[in-house]
């Protein structure tokens, strides 16, 4: 059984690479989900205590690059809401696929052909 991306919205294919990798959840590629929460809250703490230094990664003072570090956070805390919102409806859609599967082996190991 090959490892394919499951499509749960037919329009997918309207959007831009950059949309659709921001509006999928990472448990899609093989990301538990527990890391991608995780990740979220470390974002968040970063994002709440800027100015405290103990996890400052790069000084704000450096033009253009001291604000990358806040920008990751921001990118893994909406990893977090898009794998809360739109991870559910992905492992719904998982499951009752491997159901579908199951059901179909089920039935041809029931009725062998010879």
């Amino acid at each position: 059984m090959s490892e394919e991306p499951i499509k749960i919205n037919p329009q997918e294919k309207e959007l831009s690479g950059f949309v659709r990798a921001l509006s999928e959840p990472l448990s899609k590629y093989g990301w538990p989900s527990w890391l991608v929460y995780t990740l979220a809250v470390i974002g968040v703490v970063y994002i709440l205590n800027p100015t405290l230094g103990v996890l400052e990664l790069i000084p704000d003072n450096l033009p253009i690059i001291g604000n990358l570090d806040e920008s990751v956070a921001v990118m893994l805390i909406l990893a977090g809401i898009v794998e809360a919102l739109e991870g559910k409806k992905f492992r719904k859609v998982k499951k009752n696929s491997k159901t579908t599967d199951d059901d179909r082996v089920e039935r041809v190991d029931q009725n062998p052909t010879e």
